[in-house]
């Protein structure tokens, strides 16, 4: 006889997280960062190419959607991991605003009394996400957000969802926990206490924020107008203002990037179009797919 599959009831899937995430309070989580920043710049051939392979098939990478197919084009690893698409593999939708990166949606929808949706029944706060920047909190009050996260299969670069022209950056120095689902439902505050870069955008309907968050093992964050952020990593926030000549970014071009993954926050204000219903989580999206 066949027993039936005993399900995991929320008390005890929810222990059984705590429990397995317990341990990133623990580790030496920059030194670990900085570990693995070098690791993927060995240039060493035959380490290489294996690492490569390795996640590759560990994470059933397509290869086929890359511009260069051969791995020994590839100086290291961190090259392949932000590598190139070949041209159309992203095609833009007609859409006032489209996903920057490929992932999978954590959450979306409204920032309501100054809160953002981290996980279901976790909530964090938009000022903390900011770096508390209160007069940029105040812009998006009535806005919209989408929380997407990147596994180490998606494409790496993270491109503009609407056209915009720089304002300002803000580095906000913090922990480096993972970004994984599972984190995300059991880390209290998880995207306001990580380090992250904060961008924001002036675009023909209104402010829009990006806020490129770090994890474990994502041992650098760049943007193409200031190169590399992290590493070195700091211990105070930092802030660039863009007053003059500062650079408008075209829709679907690429603004940054991620050297290893980790997720993007997407803030976009009440004049924004309202985000498609079925933007919803754990849907899988695209670079290029219509937001709205």
């Amino acid at each position: 006889m066949v027993k039936p599959v005993q399900k995991q009831s929320a008390g005890e899937s929810s222990m059984i997280d705590k429990l397995l995430t317990l341990p990133q309070y623990m580790i030496p989580q920059h030194v670990l960062s900085l570990m693995m920043y070098r690791l993927t710049r060995c240039r060493i051939r035959w380490f290489k190419n294996a690492f490569i392979r390795f996640i590759c098939r560990q994470y059933q990478v397509n290869l086929a959607e890359a511009a260069t197919q051969d791995l020994s084009y590839y100086p290291h690893f961190n090259a392949f991991f932000t590598r190139e698409l070949k041209a159309g593999a992203r095609p833009l939708a007609e859409a006032e605003w489209v996903s920057p990166v490929d992932g999978v949606i954590s959450q979306a929808g409204s920032v309501k009394e100054g809160q953002i949706v981290q996980a279901k029944g976790h909530d964090y706060s938009l000022l903390s996400l900011l770096g508390g920047d209160d007069s940029l909190a105040a812009e998006f009050d009535q806005g919209q957000f989408m929380t997407i996260y990147l596994s180490p299969k998606d494409y790496h670069r993270i491109h503009m969802p609407i056209t915009g022209t720089v304002r300002k950056m803000r580095y906000v120095p913090g922990k480096l926990f993972s970004v994984s689902p599972r984190t995300a439902r059991t880390v209290p505050d998880l995207f306001a206490r990580n380090e992250r870069v904060v961008v924001t955008f002036d675009t023909a309907i209104g402010p829009m924020v990006m806020v490129l968050v770090g994890a474990v093992f994502v041992g650098s964050m760049e943007t193409v107008w200031a190169g590399q952020i992290t590493p070195s990593y700091g211990h105070v926030i930092e802030q660039w203002q863009y007053d003059d000549n500062a650079m408008t970014i075209q829709q679907g071009d690429e603004m940054g990037r991620f050297n290893m993954g980790s997720t993007v926050i997407l803030l976009m204000g009440e004049r924004a179009a309202k985000l498609n219903e079925q933007m919803a989580a754990e849907k899988a999206i695209q670079l290029g797919n219509a937001l709205s």
